[in-house]
């Protein structure tokens, strides 16, 4: 991406951003607290998650989402390698069995990644863009995938809206995230966020 017009609407879409994010943090402080005290009641370990993504031209920061898994979930993962389903660079598992019955909710309806609020705030996440991937994940995209990283990553984007953990191959996933980049524009984000709503509320593809 290149020219004035390119950086001064990505300028006006970090402004927006942060507004968006700000107030809607500030809304939403009361429900996330009771979301934080269930998590944290009805499972042992903390209430947030924190683990450390890929963000902008390979940038790594550390990405919140309220703990859906218990809490020894990273050290099960290694022995559930044949259950993923995805194909390529990503982890996904049909009714995974380290996701906790609250989880599974928070999860269905993207609740879960709400605290990924205060990494727009940051500046480290947009409302919309790739998905970030994790480190061991990055190691492993081929050079072409590394393409969706040329700008910040986000909590929604193509693959939120058209099918979500139902896109089995990441190499799909990965073209869609191009595909966002290549045809970017301030309206386009606005499709993608309203596009959102429904898919959130009807959780499809979503666990």
């Amino acid at each position: 991406a290149a020219g004035l017009r390119w950086w001064a609407g990505q300028a006006f879409k970090r402004a927006m951003d942060f507004v968006f994010a700000f107030v809607g943090l500030i809304a939403l402080l009361p429900l996330l607290l009771v979301i934080a005290a269930v998590v944290k009641l009805t499972s042992r370990g903390p209430a947030l998650y924190r683990s450390t993504y890929i963000g902008y031209r390979g940038r790594p920061f550390v990405g919140y989402k309220f703990r859906s898994m218990v809490q020894n979930a990273n050290e099960l993962k290694a022995e559930m390698g044949l259950l993923n389903h995805m194909r390529g660079p990503a982890f996904k598992i049909r009714n995974d069995p380290r996701v906790t019955p609250v989880g599974r909710f928070l999860r269905k309806f993207s609740i879960d990644e709400l605290p990924q609020l205060w990494n727009v705030i940051r500046g480290e996440m947009s409302l919309v863009g790739p998905r970030p991937p994790l480190p061991d994940e990055y190691e492993q995209f081929a050079v072409w995938q590394r393409g969706k990283l040329a700008v910040r990553p986000g909590i929604t984007c193509f693959w939120q809206i058209q099918g979500r953990s139902e896109i089995s191959d990441f190499a799909e996933w990965a073209r869609l995230d191009l595909a966002y980049i290549d045809a970017w524009s301030l309206w386009t984000d606005l499709k993608i966020l309203l596009r959102t709503i429904p898919a959130v509320f009807w959780g499809h593809g979503a666990y």
